[in-house]
C-alpha cells in the first residue's frame, strides 16, 4: 500500500509539473507569437468549442492535429483565423488557397491560404475537453497544483510522524536496557 501510494503521489506530481509546463509554454506561444495552436514536434491539439461538425466532432471532444506537407478533399483540418481556431473539412482546394466547411453548416468558409493550415485531426477523445479546459484554467492550475502539494506535504507528513514514533520506541528500549542493567547490578 505505501508503494501505490507513493507511485500515485509520484504521477500527480509529475502530471501537474507536465500540466503547469504545457501551460507556460502555451501561452508563451499565444502572447508573444499570436500562435493559437503551438505544435512541438509536429503534434498540437484543442478542444472542440461548437457543433460546426456534428456528428463528426461535438463540442469538448480534444482533438489531436499533426502538421502535414499536403491536404487532400475530404481531411479535416484546424486553421488559424486570426486567434481563433477553427476545425472544418476541406471542400475545394484551388492552388495555395483553401475552402474548407463545418459538416453541420450550410455555407462554406471564406478560402484560406495553406500557409494558415494547422494540421489534420488524426485522433478524437470524446469528451475530455471539460477536464482540459478546466484544468488549463487559473482555478483548475491552482487546484492542481494544490492537490500535489498536499499529497506531497501529507506523506512527508506520515513519514514524519512514523519517524519520531521509530524514534520514541528507540528511546523507550534505551530506557528499559538502562533500567535493566541497573537493576542487575544493584
Amino acid at each position: 500500500m505505501k508503494k501505490l501510494k507513493t507511485i500515485l503521489r509520484v504521477a500527480l506530481i509529475a502530471f501537474a509539473a507536465i500540466v503547469t509546463g504545457l501551460k507556460i509554454y502555451s501561452w508563451n506561444a499565444e502572447t508573444l507569437v499570436g500562435n493559437a495552436m503551438p505544435m512541438p514536434f509536429g503534434y498540437g491539439s484543442a478542444v472542440v468549442l461548437s457543433g460546426s461538425m456534428e456528428p463528426e466532432l461535438s463540442v469538448n471532444d480534444v482533438i489531436i492535429v499533426h502538421k502535414e506537407e499536403d491536404y487532400d478533399i475530404g481531411d479535416i483540418v484546424v486553421y488559424q483565423s486570426g486567434s481563433e481556431l477553427i476545425v472544418h473539412r476541406i471542400t475545394d482546394i484551388t492552388g495555395e488557397m483553401v475552402t474548407t466547411k463545418g459538416d453541420a453548416n450550410n455555407i462554406a468558409d471564406d478560402p484560406v491560404d495553406k500557409k494558415n493550415i494547422k494540421g489534420t485531426v488524426v485522433m478524437v477523445i470524446p469528451f475530455i475537453g471539460v477536464i482540459v479546459n478546466f484544468l488549463k484554467s487559473t482555478v483548475g492550475m491552482i487546484v492542481l497544483i494544490t492537490a500535489a502539494f498536499l499529497l506531497t506535504e501529507l506523506s512527508f507528513h506520515k513519514q514524519k510522524k512514523r519517524d519520531y514514533q521509530d524514534i520514541d520506541a528507540i528511546k523507550e528500549e534505551i530506557r528499559r536496557l538502562r533500567d535493566e542493567q541497573s537493576s542487575e547490578s544493584e
